[in-house]
């Protein structure tokens, strides 16, 4: 299993609620055809042919396309953002759709997704928010990731934002004591996913 965030403006066009209501995402770079058999050194041809620049931009448009096209594998997972929230879904396979490569459209390299989970950013797991800052069309996520249930992990813990509350000085001792006490409780409870948020929390607030 390996997670993935894709920008959502190829080619400059914003197109985060077109990906959430097709469930899709795409990645620009026109002219160089179907790119499922493709290697690396057919693909930089096909770029140098259709007018890609050489040096580091020659480079991030192969690196790009390598990740999107060859990385990425069906049932891996993928992160995009608007300005508010952060969405994560099940990745499928490539495909190229031919009637949307032009330079004025550039929806032609796709995955299709299955959306999982939409989560406000202010709760998206620290290390998780930092990466989606960075400035590349496309990366995969190098840090550690559970071995399960990733749609639970992605969320900030509610002791994790205790914790750094309290190292705010914005809660004490009790407070923290009071909502561990919650959680304790929340471990019986009839509903699974609550059950499992509140194991995961207590065992991150453990380490």
């Amino acid at each position: 299993m390996k997670l993935f965030q894709v920008k959502t403006e190829p080619l400059g066009v914003e197109r985060v609620q077109e990906f959430l209501e097709d469930n899709y995402v795409c990645i620009g770079y026109t002219g160089v055809g179907d790119l499922e058999y493709a290697g690396k050194e057919e693909m930089r041809k096909r770029l140098i042919l259709a007018g890609t620049g050489e040096g580091a931009e020659l480079d991030a448009a192969l690196d790009h396309l390598q990740i999107f096209v060859h990385d990425m594998q069906d049932g891996d997972y993928v992160l995009i953002a608007d300005e508010e929230w952060a969405y994560l879904g099940d990745l499928g396979d490539y495909f190229y759709a031919g009637t949307f490569d032009s330079a004025e459209d550039g929806r032609c390299h796709r995955r299709g997704v299955t959306w999982l989970k939409s989560v406000p950013l202010a709760m998206l797991h620290h290390t998780l928010r930092e990466w989606l800052t960075e400035a590349e069309v496309i990366s995969q996520y190098t840090g550690t990731l559970p071995g399960a249930r990733l749609d639970l992990w992605i969320t900030e813990s509610t002791t994790e934002s205790l914790v750094s509350a309290k190292t705010a000085g914005k809660v004490d001792d009790e407070m923290v004591a009071e909502a561990l006490a919650v959680l304790k409780a929340a471990l019986q409870s009839e509903d699974a996913e609550r059950r499992e948020r509140a194991a995961i929390a207590i065992l991150q607030y453990a380490k």
